[in-house]
């Protein structure tokens, strides 16, 4: 393959994966002005299980075959491609059945441990996914290995768009039909079983048609599965570790917030609907966090080659260039948000329900999206089981500070406990890149990117303290947080071109109106 060739094909998936992820977190907007935060809230409390189950099943084993595939490829080694997708299709699937298995076994204890009887029938729902999942991610990474990304990219496109498309059409009619929050809770949930398999169908559809597809008449044994299966394991472990960290964190926040307002006496509608509303909040960090981990995708196989070509000074260039990218977008993304926090809660959920979580929330995304980088660099730099390792002391930091928290401050300690957790994240993963690699971790650039964005945060959000925004319409609320967005854009570049931050070269590189500067 040209290098021409994986350039475009790296694009067209980051591109992919992007539309994928903006999709499936903007959604939640109108799955909560159409069902309410109780629903909201069982959807945001069972996702996350499923979606652990989901990554420790899936997210390793297309990057694991894929890494196999190209080298048994570039051999042209076509009995050995065979073995590897034959094993990996075996271990996809057992791992689904087992998933699926221990959800649907144990369904009554998790979601008694989760937000209590209400989120069962949606948690047996969206176990059905793992049943297709899996074997969908082996086709990924098939193509992946013959360096084709599009039929990822367009699968992740088809899937989230018929997952949200049915979730919001199903949410409308079984809450017009008047059915209990728990029945539309799942309902929704047989959209990302459809998704799953309106995807795969693609997929196999794609397989069948392609010139790549397995040839070989080799007999497959036992012993190939053994020894092949080894090998996947080995390798799709640290990345699926590595690649469930949000999950892993959202996972923790469904037993131990839950947890947190039982002990202080919430029944399970009370804990559904304060669930709901801390699940605004990771709305909004999931919008927020797109592009950090979007740009894991062709970061980490960069960084890949230039360590296996020594070229460090070009190694440390890209990790420069990447974090103060991140910081570029996600500093100010972070504090407008912040400021903006009363309008942007009435705008998009109707009400100022839990406006305080929310502000803290939106603070702490700056350092999730840094800790998603971070992980993705070490996974880069060959050091896949360090930021594994690095995720699992997260978790367990993470289940002592919402409790510890939320005792003291009730929903509120959880966004304290995230901000918090992430901050100690960034914080460890940068001290581990900057023993192999030592970059500039916090230059003037950043400095000035971090100074501007207060300010430009103080003029859009001061003036929110004045106004009676209770009072608001969600049409006013819009309406200043279009003003608003405006006003601060202009308020934020200004300021970074007078602090002599970026440059006319910065400015050639934003999207649509970056050839305005050429």
């Amino acid at each position: 393959m040209s290098q021409s060739t994986f350039v475009k094909s790296t694009l067209v998936l980051t591109v992919a994966t992007l539309l994928s992820k903006v999709i499936g977190s903007i959604f939640r907007i109108p799955l909560q002005n159409i069902a309410g935060d109780e629903v909201l809230g069982i959807f945001s409390l069972v996702y996350p299980v499923y979606m652990v189950a989901l990554y420790l099943s899936v997210a390793g084993i297309p990057i694991a075959i894929s890494k196999l595939i190209a080298e048994a490829n570039a051999k042209k080694d076509t009995d050995k491609v065979k073995k590897i997708y034959v094993t990996a299709s075996i271990l996809a699937l057992c791992f689904g059945v087992l998933s699926f298995a221990i959800i649907f076994g144990f369904s009554t204890e998790i979601a008694n441990a989760l937000g209590g009887p209400s989120t069962k029938i949606a948690l047996i729902v969206v176990g059905l996914t793992l049943l297709v999942a899996p074997y969908m991610a082996v086709y990924r990474g098939f193509f992946q290995g013959y360096g084709d990304m599009r039929p990822t990219a367009i699968s992740q496109v088809i899937e989230q768009l018929v997952r949200v498309a049915l979730i919001l059409i199903v949410a409308y009619f079984l809450v017009a039909m008047d059915y209990s929050n728990d029945i539309v809770a799942g309902g929704v949930m047989a959209g990302s079983v459809i998704g799953a398999v309106a995807s795969l169908f693609y997929l196999r559809l794609k397989y069948f048609r392609s010139s790549v597809k397995v040839t070989s008449k080799e007999k497959y044994t036992f012993n190939d599965f053994s020894s092949w299966g080894k090998t996947i394991l080995k390798i799709s472990i640290p990345i699926a570790i590595g690649s469930v960290t949000m999950a892993l964190f959202n996972f923790v926040d469904s037993f131990t917030v839950t947890y947190g307002l039982r002990s202080a006496g919430a029944d399970s509608s009370e804990i559904s609907f304060l669930y709901g509303i801390y699940g605004r909040g990771l709305t909004l960090v999931q919008i927020t966090t797109v592009f950090a981990s979007s740009i894991i995708l062709p970061l980490v196989p960069l960084i890949t080659t230039k360590i296996a070509e020594r070229k460090l000074d070009e190694t440390r260039g890209i990790i420069e260039q990447t974090h103060r990218i991140t910081h570029l977008i996600s500093w100010p993304a972070a504090l407008g948000l912040l400021a903006l926090t009363l309008p942007l809660n009435l705008a998009l959920f109707t009400d100022l329900e839990g406006s305080l979580m929310l502000a803290i929330i939106n603070l702490s995304s700056v350092f999730t999206s840094l800790t998603l980088l971070g992980t993705g660099i070490l996974q880069g730099m060959n050091a896949a089981k360090t930021g594994a390792i690095i995720i699992i002391i997260g978790v367990v930091l993470k289940i002592f500070s919402n409790i510890f928290f939320i005792q003291g401050f009730g929903l509120d300690g959880a966004a304290y406990a995230t901000l918090f957790v992430y901050f100690v994240l960034f914080i460890v993963n940068s001290i581990f890149i900057y023993r192999t690699i030592r970059f500039t971790v916090l230059g003037k650039d950043t400095i000035k990117i971090i100074l501007s964005s207060i300010l430009m945060g103080a003029a859009v959000g001061l003036p929110t303290l004045w106004f009676d925004i209770e009072k608001w319409s969600r049409v006013w609320a819009t309406g200043y947080l279009a003003v608003a967005i405006v006003i601060g854009s202009v308020i934020y570049f200004l300021l970074l071109w007078l602090m002599k931050a970026i440059n006319k070269q910065d400015l050639k590189k934003i999207p649509i109106i970056g050839k305005r500067f050429s």
